[in-house]
C-alpha cells in the first residue's frame, strides 16, 4: 500500500523559509517521479515543482523559480521542498504526489499525471 506523508508546514513570515518533507512508504522511491503541488484558498491545485527518479531532472513553476528547491534522498525514501523567500501568495496546502517513472524518466507538472497523493501540509505566510 502506497503512502505519502507530508510534514514541515506551518506559519512563517514573508521572507522566511520552510522545508517540507514527503515520506514515502510501501514503494521503493527509486522507481518513482515525485511532484509537489499546492492549493491556495479559492484556487485550483497547481504544480510547484517535480523531480525525476534519479534527481537529475527538475521542473519549477515560474512563480517559485530561484526561491524553492526540490531534492530527494532515495535511500531514506524522502523528498524535500526547500522554500526560501516565501511570500503571502505561497500560502496553501502543499501536497506531494508519486507516479512510477516512465520512458525517459521525466517528471510531470500536472496533477492528473500522478496516481498517489499525500494528505497535504498547510503553509501559511503572513506577517
Amino acid at each position: 500500500q502506497v503512502q505519502l506523508v507530508e510534514s514541515g508546514g506551518g506559519l512563517v513570515q514573508p521572507g522566511g523559509s520552510l522545508r517540507l518533507s514527503c515520506a514515502a512508504s510501501g514503494i521503493t522511491l527509486d522507481y518513482y517521479v515525485i511532484g509537489w503541488f499546492r492549493q491556495g484558498p479559492g484556487k485550483e491545485r497547481e504544480g510547484v515543482s517535480c523531480i525525476n527518479s534519479s534527481g537529475a531532472r527538475t521542473i519549477y513553476a515560474d512563480s517559485v523559480k530561484g526561491r524553492f528547491t526540490i531534492s530527494r534522498d532515495n535511500a531514506k525514501n524522502l523528498v524535500y521542498l526547500q522554500m526560501n523567500s516565501v511570500r503571502p501568495d505561497d500560502t496553501g496546502v502543499y501536497y506531494c504526489a508519486a507516479e512510477p517513472r516512465g520512458l525517459g524518466d521525466v517528471c510531470y507538472e500536472f496533477p492528473y499525471r500522478y496516481n498517489f497523493w499525500g494528505q497535504g501540509t498547510q503553509v501559511t505566510v503572513t506577517s
